[in-house]
């Protein structure tokens, strides 16, 4: 809309319960027009640059709506971003000089004084092929038995650790396609096609795909919580969606063809295949709307246990349930009841952003507090009233959130009561903008969620985490488009699992690399890292 809409204010006298709902019908036809009139506009932009002309040109900010900004990142708790070069440092503190080189000064008059040295240090890049030939001497023993040398350990191939190491780093981590990485190894010198390169990337690494497996089983059993969080991608000419599991400590993938909860389950299982019918997996199949009769079927036939997928379908038929709705709701309660059977489950805490899948009855939900206040700040106010009520509410909303980031450093009972009375008196108050007291009522219907930190201190209050994570599989979609094999997929999931695992455990991704592909493992196997944190962590409580 080019001219917005402004509502006369109505004094609370001349209000009435039918001028009430009027208004409510108002604003939220005035907000519907509001984000029509927006995607329209960026509609026209797409048409106009198909058509080879130019979109309509964006406005930065002003000041005063960066100096905005800055305000309610201060009142959010985050520390504000810092001048540029505020923080010195010494640049060659960290720097390994192998080679050193004294140079003294031309034409010295005759009674000079040595006076110390000041040092400068350049630093270089040596790019360059390095090619040996192994002339491996062959033997005939006078048995008439033939024998030849030995090649040395580290050689895996006719391309050096080195050499795939660097085709790694620069695939998974730069994103360089493969056609511009042959033409980048041709012009150093390096003789290779784009069949050896795709070898190199997706061929021998079961290594980096065990520790990839077994990065989420101990991260989990590491973790007092994990983020949650999922995004498309394609395979295969297909949309698919990759998930991620982490916390602070660790980063795992997962790219499948469907995000529905039965898949989430199915990942929270870390590659455990064998199922077996329990309690609590009957339970959650009548608490999600299972026929009585075929509950009864599943918890009184004679199989129990399953070792794999064939096997749970065969049980499936076998008992009657052939409805996609009751085969997908029992294959969710089974892989739920198999969670709870570990008391993993029964502390661990799921930080998400409110989609459904990712909240399973009987297991701990957590929601994202910026998830919630981003449905505060998209509401479009219809006047002043509605400006300052939300403008109150958001504050109020902030004030909170930073209050229980404190108490998760330092929880006390007291406190907790005191921010379950503030929370009710937020989300429960009345105001003059209807649409945010319908939002504040609904959010309110999630106070569990939103308070779980009061139980569980060491619960995030966002999922920050997981955007960060996920936004590198968001870029690839961008450069790439999508996978083409299983294979490739698999191999794009597992190196994003190690990269983003080392940066959270201060390793470098290249040493990895090079360290693993040398078959040398001077790095520990960064489970092996995460289960240490997680244990000096737990003694610094």
């Amino acid at each position: 809309m080019n001219k917005r809409l402004s509502l006369p204010e109505i004094p609370d006298s001349e209000r009435t319960p039918l001028m009430d709902v009027l208004l409510d019908i108002i604003e939220t036809l005035s907000e519907t027009i509001q984000r029509q009139d927006e995607e329209m506009g960026c509609l026209k932009d797409e048409i106009a640059i198909l058509k080879g002309e130019k979109a309509r040109p964006k406005f930065k900010p002003s000041g005063m709506a960066q100096a905005a900004d800055s305000d309610l990142s201060s009142a959010t708790g985050d520390a504000p971003k810092k001048r540029a070069g505020s923080e010195k440092r010494s640049k060659n503190q960290q720097l390994v000089i192998p080679e050193e080189q004294v140079i003294r000064p031309p034409n010295l008059a005759p009674g000079s004084r040595f006076n110390g040295y000041r040092d400068y240090v350049v630093q270089d890049l040596l790019l360059e092929s390095c090619n040996t030939r192994y002339r491996r001497e062959c033997w005939q023993t006078p048995e008439g038995q033939w024998v030849c040398g030995e090649l040395p350990a580290e050689v895996n191939g006719h391309f050096g650790p080195q050499l795939q190491a660097t085709v790694k780093y620069l695939h998974h981590h730069s994103r360089i396609p493969q056609p511009l990485l042959r033409e980048m190894l041709l012009e150093w010198g390096i003789d290779i096609s784009v069949g050896q390169i795709d070898a190199l990337l997706s061929g021998q690494h079961a290594r980096f795909q065990s520790e990839k497996d077994e990065l989420l089983r101990i991260g989990l059993e590491a973790s007092p919580a994990i983020t949650v969080d999922d995004t498309g991608h394609r395979h295969q000419g297909q949309n698919g969606y990759t998930t991620h599991i982490g916390n602070d400590d660790f980063a795992w993938f997962a790219s499948t063809d469907h995000k529905n909860r039965l898949n989430f389950l199915t990942l929270l299982r870390a590659g455990e295949r064998h199922r077996t019918i329990t309690p609590e997996g009957l339970a959650y199949m009548q608490q999600q709307g299972l026929p009585q009769e075929l509950i009864e079927r599943l918890a009184t036939h004679a199989v129990q246990d399953f070792a794999h997928e064939t096997a749970w379908q065969a049980h499936l038929a076998a008992c009657g349930i052939d409805s996609e709705r009751h085969q997908r709701i029992a294959s969710e309660g089974i892989q739920c009841g198999c969670l709870l059977q570990n008391d993993l489950w029964r502390r661990l805490v799921i930080v998400s952003d409110d989609a459904g899948q990712f909240n399973v009855p009987g297991l701990l939900h957590a929601l994202c507090w910026v998830h919630g206040e981003r449905l505060i700040h998209k509401l479009i106010p219809l006047n002043d009233r509605h400006r300052q009520a939300q403008a109150l509410v958001r504050g109020q909303l902030w004030e909170l959130y930073r209050d229980l980031k404190q108490y998760a450093t330092a929880p006390d009972a007291a406190r907790k009561s005191a921010l379950e009375a503030r929370f009710d008196a937020i989300f429960t108050q009345k105001t003059d903008f209807a649409t945010l007291n319908s939002l504040l009522k609904r959010l309110y219907c999630n106070k569990v969620e939103l308070l779980q930190v009061l139980d569980h201190p060491q619960t995030p209050l966002h999922t920050n985490g997981s955007e960060r994570d996920i936004r590198e599989q968001v870029i690839r979609k961008k450069i790439s488009g999508g996978t083409r094999s299983d294979l490739g997929r698999q191999c794009r999931d597992t190196f994003m699992s190690l990269k983003k695992t080392c940066r959270k455990l201060g390793i470098s991704f290249w040493q990895y690399l090079l360290d693993r592909t040398k078959g040398a493992n001077t790095i520990p196997p960064l489970p092996e890292l995460i289960r240490q944190r997680a244990v000096a962590r737990a003694m610094s409580y």
